[in-house]
């Protein structure tokens, strides 16, 4: 089926310096929500909760997730205060998250929010791949993605960063084991030194790329390394009062087609796969075109990071997925 022509690009997106790169939390901590749940109370907080938060985007859910079978989810982290505003954030965090049951495992796998890609659908030139939320939504974002590492994905989580240091404190903060030593903001670590971090130092922790001798792709190590240490901190909530200050922190934060029985069921039956995590990048070299800083992804890697998801999720090296013809959805 052809792709449906998107409306003309409205604004090409220039590179900015803006130390406060983005990260959020990974599906299997909202599982560790959705299934932590007792009581009737805390059950009705939770079902309202995610009941906001679901937005539908291309094809209605199917059973892929009551199937048992492998499956995936687009993560993405925007750089604005809240959702919904008029001022739509670029995704300058992008993980995909692969879910495997019966492996009982899951990966995380990060694609650099300077990646050049073709924006699916788009009749206009090559374009930063974060870019594609804020020009043309979810659902361009999520199919954008499919075709560059070749794998369907029916769900998505949108995060902004109005939510993030309200999680990690309400989950009382993360323990880290820090990847190299540093002072930045609110985040002075040592290597190989374990530490509490709380919401703003978290956040920091994260942030920080001038003094990565990796640059992006060390701060992408430490997002995942916060991802992990929410997930085990939030599987571990016991009461209902930290339990709520964890649902009001995404209220109005969170996006996502995922249901409130989706996220019950994922906990109650894969809930073990949040401890057994595995992480990779989506490794590309530095480029400047036109005056613009990209990373460009060799075939060669994109291949090779194609053909682990494709494994993660019990799919054949060669064949290819059949995607449905786009609907250009609003922001």
């Amino acid at each position: 089926m052809q792709n449906t022509p998107l409306p003309p690009r409205r604004k090409s997106f220039a590179p900015r310096r803006h130390h406060l790169r983005h990260w959020l939390i990974a599906l299997c901590s909202l599982l560790a929500i959705g299934g932590g749940v007792y009581g009737w109370r805390a059950w009705h907080a939770a079902q309202q909760t995610f009941s906001a938060t679901y937005h539908a985007v291309g094809k209605p859910n199917d059973t892929t997730i009551t199937s048992g079978k492998p499956f995936a989810v687009l993560l993405l982290g925007t750089d604005t205060g809240a959702l919904r505003r008029h001022d739509v954030g670029r995704t300058d965090t992008m993980i995909v998250a692969t879910i495997n049951p019966q492996k009982q495992t899951a990966k995380l796998t990060s694609i650099p929010r300077d990646t050049l890609v073709n924006i699916w659908g788009s009749q206009q030139d090559e374009e930063k791949i974060n870019a594609a939320y804020p020009l043309y939504g979810a659902h361009t974002t999520i199919k954008t993605v499919e075709h560059l590492v070749n794998v369907p994905i029916p769900y998505y989580v949108l995060l902004n960063m109005g939510g993030l240091k309200k999680m990690i404190n309400a989950v009382g903060g993360v323990t880290v084991d820090p990847l190299l030593t540093f002072h930045y903001q609110q985040a002075n670590v040592t290597k190989g030194v374990k530490i509490h971090l709380n919401g703003a130092s978290a956040l920091a922790y994260s942030r920080m790329r001038d003094q990565d001798p990796q640059g992006d792709y060390g701060r992408q190590a430490r997002q995942r390394q916060i991802i992990k240490a929410l997930v085990l901190k939030e599987a571990s909530i016991g009461s209902l009062p930290r339990y709520q200050s964890v649902l009001d922190s995404l209220t109005n934060n969170l996006q996502t087609n995922l249901t409130f029985q989706d996220l019950v069921w994922l906990r109650a039956k894969d809930g073990h796969t949040s401890r057994h995590i595995q992480s990779q990048t989506l490794q590309g070299q530095p480029e400047t075109i036109n005056g613009i800083d990209y990373q460009i992804a060799p075939q060669a890697e994109i291949n090779k990071v194609s053909a682990s998801l494709r494994q993660a999720l019990n799919l054949s090296d060669n064949s290819s997925f059949q995607t449905d013809a786009l609907d250009p959805v609003g922001f």
